[in-house]
């Protein structure tokens, strides 16, 4: 998945791009899962066979060789697939993020305590058939609160988690640093895996390569990277999100014509697909599929190297921004599917506010704040990831850049090849590449880490962490973190992205809807979901 890119201070970009999948690691695992160096199994059980023996079989648009630890993934196929493998303590509705008991018995009556004690469901058991304890909880949080492993999952932690204890075999307490009531839907990020099998050496590269030994309501069989990953239901599950399919078989198929034709047609291959191209939603709905978007905070952002001037000054920033035409872009791109953005957060987010600086086209605007600057002759080459529906868009910037006097050149390229060279601290103007921190979760908190701080990743590549008004930017949203009212931590939000929005280093330009597709004669409970991958936890053949 080459789409998210997570907040990890100082993990080496290296070793950070093969935890989320960035380098296409397709290594075999171990010997529990031999069966992944033996080639494709069953890429074509379409669902054969009768009543609750029959496979489903879906498409994912996305690569099934990234990361599979659940404490280091940004991979879109491997969080979706690990939300039906794993459980957390708690758990959250894939559309809401409401926070249900999974692992856990109960959610905490009181959220705001800096307390919560947890018991855990009496006969759950792992996949391998040894229960679910204590020792493994704390295992799995020791992992994450360690600053010396540097997971994804530390950064959705570490600054208000204290410590995790054990009370007895079936009780744990976590502790927290002040009162932090949006870390109850964080703790589906925490995985229960068991220490038994993760805690030997070399397990946790096992768990990279595609190992996944979980409590949920459905088992890894097989792992074939960058061809499918299969499931069955496990018998053993005794949660509250009961499988519905005695098996699965989830595809991977990132090029976007083979994986329309795979649900398409009265031989269609597959009954659900994510990713679906805007120009195949009619073809599709033709043919009697059901086509549903979500909207959320998947963006294309632009991102400037403040040290190479002349995007050091905030008046050039502001007049790229706004010299894009974004309503045609959403017209001619996105075929509609989506909107200029109004704020760093899209407009469905529960925090959300319309920033005090909002890029609506305004050409005039934006040569105004060029002359203000005293850039003229400017040249531009925009180095861009390849996702084809960042390509889409890109001709509109270049159009609109050019119809303001600035020269345009664009640069898409391999995810990997735009990152080495910031990486190698290569000299760069503007990336334009694709985020969608909901995957992680809806607290605007979390998103707004995911992308800025002073050890971010992110901020390292745009040169900005030093300026002043990024130091007094972090302080404000290590503040935010901190404040217990919610009301007043809204407003604080709210005001930092004002400043967000103004400074434009790192700025979405619009957010779109992500497609589902699926066949409504097959399935029932299909809920299209703003991020990538699919969540069957709910869903039944029709």
């Amino acid at each position: 998945m080459r789409d998210e890119t997570p907040d990890v201070p100082a993990l080496r970009r290296r070793s950070f791009l093969k935890y989320t999948g960035a380098l296409g690691a397709a290594a075999a695992v171990s010997a529990s899962l031999s069966a992944c160096s033996s080639g494709p199994e069953s890429t074509n059980d379409t669902g054969t066979g009768s009543g609750r023996d029959r496979t489903l079989t879906a498409v994912i648009g996305y690569g099934n060789d990234g990361s599979w630890d659940p404490t280091q993934t940004a991979s879109a196929f491997c969080m979706a697939a690990n939300n039906h493998i794993y459980e957390g303590l708690l758990d959250t509705d894939p559309i809401s993020r409401e926070p249900y008991a999974a692992l856990a018995t109960e959610v905490p009556k009181d959220p705001d305590s800096t307390s919560w004690k947890f018991a855990l469901r009496a006969g759950a058991t792992f996949h391998d058939g040894k229960p679910v304890t204590a020792d493994d909880v704390v295992f799995v949080f020791q992992r994450i609160l360690d600053p010396d492993t540097q997971t994804l999952a530390t950064g959705f932690f570490a600054s208000w988690l204290k410590e995790v204890r054990k009370i007895d075999a079936q009780n744990v307490e976590l502790v927290l640093k002040f009162p932090f009531p949006d870390g109850l839907s964080r703790l589906t990020l925490a995985k229960i895996m068991p220490k038994h099998v993760f805690s030997r050496p070399g397990a946790w590269d096992e768990a990279i390569k595609g190992k996944a030994i979980g409590s949920g309501p459905y088992r890894q069989t097989a792992h074939h990277p960058k061809s499918n990953t299969t499931f069955e239901a496990f018998d053993g599950y005794n949660g509250p999100r009961k499988p519905a399919f005695r098996k699965m078989n989830w595809l991977t198929i990132v090029d976007a014509a083979p994986r329309v034709a795979k649900i398409s047609g009265s031989s269609a291959g597959a009954q659900i697909a994510d990713n679906i191209p805007y120009a195949n939603i009619g073809q599709l709905e033709s043919g009697g599929m059901t086509v549903a978007g979500g909207a959320g905070m998947n963006n294309l952002f632009l991102m400037f190297n403040t040290r190479h001037k002349p995007f050091d000054d905030v008046r050039v920033r502001q007049a790229l921004h706004y010299a894009i035409d974004t309503e045609k872009m959403v017209e001619v791109a996105l075929k509609g599917h989506g909107k200029p953005s109004s704020s760093f957060l899209d407009e469905a987010n529960p925090s959300y506010r319309r920033a005090k600086t909002v890029y609506d086209h305004d050409p005039d605007k934006a040569k105004a704040l060029l002359k203000e600057a005293g850039v003229k002759g400017l040249s531009i080459e925009i180095l861009a990831v390849n996702v084809s529906w960042i390509v889409d868009c890109l001709p509109t910037v270049k159009a609109s850049w050019d119809a303001i006097g600035v020269r345009t050149t664009l640069s898409p390229q391999e995810t990997t090849a735009v990152f080495t060279k910031m990486d190698q601290k290569q000299d760069y103007q503007v990336v334009a590449a694709a985020s969608n921190p909901n995957q992680f979760g809806l607290d605007a908190d979390l998103i707004m880490h995911y992308n800025y701080g002073p050890e971010n990743l992110w901020m390292q590549y745009t040169r900005w962490a030093a300026d002043p008004v990024a130091k007094q930017l972090f302080k404000d949203m290590d503040r935010a973190t901190r404040e217990p009212d919610p009301a007043k931590k809204k407003a604080i939000v709210q005001d930092y992205i004002d400043v967000v929005a103004e400074q434009a280093v790192l700025y979405p330009v619009v957010h779109n809807e992500l497609m589902t597709a699926w066949n409504p004669t097959r399935l029932s409970g299909i809920r299209a979901q703003p991020y990538p991958g699919i969540n069957l936890l709910t869903a039944k053949w029709a």
